[in-house]
């Protein structure tokens, strides 16, 4: 077999620790590709440049920085930069934790959701730092663990492919090697932002706002992500792009609604099996 190709991509931008920490592992599995933004895009969701022109420079042997977004950067790779498909798309490691509904808003997410709707195999993966280690000075030592686990994961992702049109969604808490549990597989939990949001004005007294929050504790649903890294354990959550709610067909089949007949379905009222995505392949 062929050594795997694998795309590489962040949200906190190229020469983020995390992600050159990440590359290095992966570097031993793999023919490792960057493109990652040229700066810092965190919590930029999945949004696209569909209105503005992109600029990408090549900073050395299969890398490149690009002034858009994390879902550009993968878009970009898939579709020009990279002279084949990769046989998987990684997104981190993230400064910050991307539990529960976190990944909603999370760049690094997104890196692996646009290499899932594309048919690749795809990892996310986030370093769970406190709020004591934010704003000093990161090093590769602090995302060891998360390198070494996420390196472990892409070598058997490769070996047994996952289905088409899934992320895995890795959390890893701040602990040393020796203080990690393990992993467990999870759902997504519930992660409960303190609202806030700060009015201030510019020297001509004119408004402005930032919306910014504070984690505001954990949850208390059973085998969630958010309760995983609490207890120690390395969290591993599947995400489908199907983000249909299918224990709400029955809800939604007898809302009444005057005036608008409702066509007949066979939806049923469990998760249907994923669909067979064109561009999925398996390695040979």
């Amino acid at each position: 077999m062929s050594r795997p190709r694998i795309l590489l991509s962040n949200d906190d931008g190229i020469h983020a620790v995390g992600l050159r920490t990440l590359a290095e592992a992966l570097a031993a599995l793999g023919e490792v590709w960057v493109v990652a933004p040229d700066r810092e895009r965190s919590a930029a969701s999945h949004a696209i440049s569909l209105h503005q022109p992109l600029r990408v420079r090549q900073l050395g042997p299969r890398e490149y920085s690009v002034d858009g977004t994390p879902a550009d950067c993968v878009y970009l790779g898939l579709n020009h930069l990279l002279p084949e498909p990769p046989d998987l798309v990684v997104g981190g490691i993230n400064h910050g934790p991307n539990l529960g509904n976190d990944v909603l808003y999370s760049g690094t997410v997104s890196v692996a959701m646009e290499g899932a709707l594309f048919g690749r195999g795809a990892i996310a993966v986030s370093l769970c730092l406190p709020d004591s280690v934010r704003g000093r000075t990161l090093e590769a030592v602090d995302f060891a663990v998360a390198a070494e686990f996420v390196a472990k994961l892409a070598d058997a992702v490769v070996a047994e492919p996952m289905p088409p049109g899934v992320l895995l969604n890795v959390n890893v808490p701040y602990l040393e090697r020796a203080g990690v549990r393990g992993h467990k597989l999870c759902r997504l939990g519930y992660t409960d932002w303190a609202d806030a949001v700060t009015e201030r004005h510019d020297p001509r007294g004119r408004p402005y706002y930032w919306i910014a929050g504070q984690r505001n504790g954990t949850d208390a649903i059973g085998d969630s992500d958010n309760a995983a890294v609490d207890d120690g354990y390395i969290s591993v959550t599947p995400i489908h792009y199907d983000v249909t709610d299918y224990r709400s067909f029955t809800y939604a089949r007898h809302l009444a609604l005057a005036g608008f007949d409702r066509a007949r379905d066979a939806l049923g009222d469990v998760t249907l099996p994923h669909p067979v995505h064109p561009k999925a392949r398996r390695r040979s």
